[in-house]
C-alpha cells in the first residue's frame, strides 16, 4: 500500500466550500482537461447521486468546468469559470445522469474539442472525500486513475508483447511503476493500459513510447502542480 501525504487527509489548498464537491470536482475537470490535451469546445457534465441533489448549491458545477479550463483548486477564478468558459468558447451543458453509478459523488463528461484535430472523450469520475478522485472509466474502458502520481494512459491495439515494450522503455529510464491497469475491448482489439509511475517521466519518453508498434495515442496526467 502507498501511503499518501497529510493535505490528503486534511484537504488541498482550494477555493471552496467543499473538498468532496468542489476540490474533488476540480480534479475531475483537470484529468479531463489532460487527457483531452485542451480546453474542450462542448462539455456536456452528466451528474449523479449527491452530484445531481446538491451540485448548484455546492458550486460542484462551476468546479468541474474550472478543471476543464485548466484552473488549480486554489485558483481565484473559479467562481468566475462559467464566464471564462464562455469566453473561452465553451457550450457547456449539465444534467443528471440515467442509470446505476459506482459512488454517491459521481460524474460523467462528454468532451469534444474542436477542428482541426477533433477529438472526443468520455470519462467517469467519483469524488470519495479530502479532495481525493478515482477515475473509473476512460472512454469506455474501466481504469483506476487516482491523480495522485504521475500516470500515463496508453491507448493501443491487444497484441503480444506491448505491455513488455513499454515497462522495458520505463526500467531503461529507471522510472519505477508503482500500479498498472489494463482493460481491452476485446481479443486483438483496442486496449488501455493505464501505468500510474513513482518519478516524472523524462521529457524524451513519450515520443520513444509512441514508436512502440501498435501504440496509437499516449496521455500524461500530473497533477503535481495543482
Amino acid at each position: 500500500m502507498r501511503f499518501k501525504d497529510v493535505f490528503s487527509i486534511i484537504g488541498p489548498s482550494m477555493v471552496g466550500p467543499s473538498s468532496s464537491h468542489t476540490a474533488g470536482a476540480v480534479r475531475i475537470g483537470l484529468v479531463a482537461h489532460q487527457l483531452l490535451g485542451a480546453v474542450p469546445k462542448r462539455a456536456e457534465i452528466l451528474f449523479y447521486g449527491s452530484f445531481a441533489a446538491t451540485y448548484q448549491g455546492h458550486g460542484t458545477d462551476i468546479a468541474i468546468v474550472s478543471g476543464l479550463l485548466g484552473f488549480a483548486t486554489d485558483d481565484i477564478r473559479i467562481p468566475n469559470a462559467l464566464s471564462v468558459a464562455g469566453e473561452q468558447g465553451m457550450d457547456v451543458i449539465f444534467g443528471q445522469g440515467k442509470g446505476l453509478f459506482s459512488h454517491p459523488n459521481t460524474v460523467k463528461l462528454l468532451l469534444e474539442t474542436s477542428e482541426p484535430e477533433a477529438r472526443k472523450l468520455s470519462l467517469v469520475g467519483t469524488s470519495i472525500g479530502g479532495g481525493n478522485i478515482e477515475i473509473v472509466s476512460v472512454n469506455e474502458f474501466r481504469v483506476k486513475i487516482t491523480g495522485d502520481y504521475p500516470t500515463l494512459v496508453i491507448l493501443h491495439e491487444d497484441r503480444t508483447g506491448i505491455i513488455a515494450d513499454v515497462t522495458s522503455m520505463l526500467k531503461s529510464e529507471r522510472v519505477n511503476i508503482g500500479y498498472m491497469s489494463v482493460d481491452r475491448k476485446g481479443r486483438s482489439g483496442q486496449a488501455l493500459t493505464v501505468l500510474e509511475l513513482d518519478d516524472m517521466l523524462p521529457d524524451s519518453l513519450i515520443p520513444a513510447l509512441q514508436t512502440i508498434d501498435h501504440v496509437q495515442h499516449i496521455s500524461k496526467i500530473d497533477l503535481s502542480q495543482f
